[in-house]
C-alpha cells in the first residue's frame, strides 16, 4: 500500500519536464524493472540548485520518487544535494513498499549523475561524488560466475 504522499506525488508530480541548457543532466535506469529516470539541474554561480526537473519512464513509485527528489534538492547547495539519499527520499514520502525501494535508489543515483555531469562540464571535483552507474542493478551484488 502506498502512502498518501506517494499517491500525491504520483498523481500531481512536481517539476516534470526538461531544463533548457541545464547545468547538469543525469540519466539512470534499472534494467530489471525497466524504469528510467532523467534529472535536470540548473545550478547558479554560487553552487545553489535553482531549478530541478525530471522525466521518468516507470511505475508510480518511480514518478513519485523523482518528484520528491527534485523538491528535496531545490534551493540546496551542490554539497547538500549530494547528501540527499534514497532513505531521505523514502522518508519524505512516508515510506515505500519493500519491492519499490529501488525507485528511491534511482532517484538518488539520478541526482548524483546530474551532479557528475555538472562537475565534468565545469571542470570541478565534488568531494564524495563517485562516477554514477547507468543501471542501478550494477550497484547490487553481482553473482559469482565459474569459468
Amino acid at each position: 500500500m502506498y502512502s498518501e504522499k506517494v499517491m500525491d506525488h504520483f498523481n500531481n508530480p512536481r517539476n516534470v519536464g526538461e531544463i533548457e541548457n541545464p547545468s547538469g543532466v543525469g540519466t539512470v535506469g534499472n534494467a530489471k524493472c525497466g524504469d528510467i529516470m532523467r534529472m535536470y539541474l540548473d545550478i547558479d554561480d554560487n553552487g545553489i540548485i535553482k531549478e530541478a526537473k525530471f522525466k521518468t519512464f516507470g511505475c508510480g513509485a518511480a514518478v513519485a520518487t523523482s518528484s520528491m527528489a527534485t523538491e528535496l534538492v531545490k534551493g540546496k547547495t551542490v554539497e547538500e544535494a549530494l547528501k540527499v539519499t534514497n532513505k531521505a527520499v523514502m522518508e519524505a514520502l512516508d515510506g515505500l513498499p519493500p519491492i519499490k525501494v529501488h525507485c528511491s535508489l534511482l532517484a538518488e543515483e539520478a541526482i548524483h549523475a546530474a551532479l557528475w555531469d555538472y562537475a565534468e562540464k565545469h571542470g570541478i571535483t565534488i568531494e564524495g561524488l563517485e562516477k554514477p552507474v547507468n543501471d542501478i542493478g550494477e550497484k547490487e551484488e553481482a553473482p559469482e560466475e565459474d569459468y
